[in-house]
C-alpha cells in the first residue's frame, strides 16, 4: 500500500536513501482511480526499494503549487533529492513498473 505523503512528511522522504514515487492525485478523480491499483501494487512490490506514496492535492495544496501540479494524475520520480523523471495523466502498471525500474 502507498504512503500518505503530506507538505509536513514530503521533504524528509525525499530526502531519504530510497528513490521516491509522488502520486499526486484527488478523490473525485476518474483517471486517478484507475491507476490507484497499479501505483499500491508497485509500493508493495518495491517496498524494499523504492518508496511509493501519495499525495492529496485537495489537502495539500502547497506541495501541488511547488511543482506545478495541474493535471491529476501526475506521478514525480525522485532520486537522491532531485526531480528525475513525471508522468501526467493514467498509464498503465507496466509503463509505471518501467519508470520505477529506471530509477535502480
Amino acid at each position: 500500500m502507498a504512503l500518505q505523503i503530506t507538505n509536513a512528511n514530503f521533504q524528509e522522504l525525499v530526502k531519504g536513501d530510497k528513490p521516491v514515487v509522488v502520486d499526486f492525485w484527488a478523490e473525485w478523480c476518474g483517471p486517478c482511480k484507475m491507476i490507484s491499483p497499479f501505483v499500491d501494487a508497485l509500493a508493495t512490490e518495491y517496498e524494499d526499494k523504492v518508496v511509493i506514496g501519495k499525495v492529496n492535492v485537495d489537502e495539500n495544496e502547497d506541495l501541488s503549487l511547488e511543482y506545478g501540479i495541474r493535471s491529476i494524475p501526475t506521478l514525480l520520480f525522485f532520486k537522491g533529492g532531485q526531480l528525475v523523471d513525471k508522468h501526467v495523466g493514467a498509464a498503465t502498471k507496466v509503463i509505471l513498473e518501467e519508470k520505477v525500474k529506471g530509477m535502480l
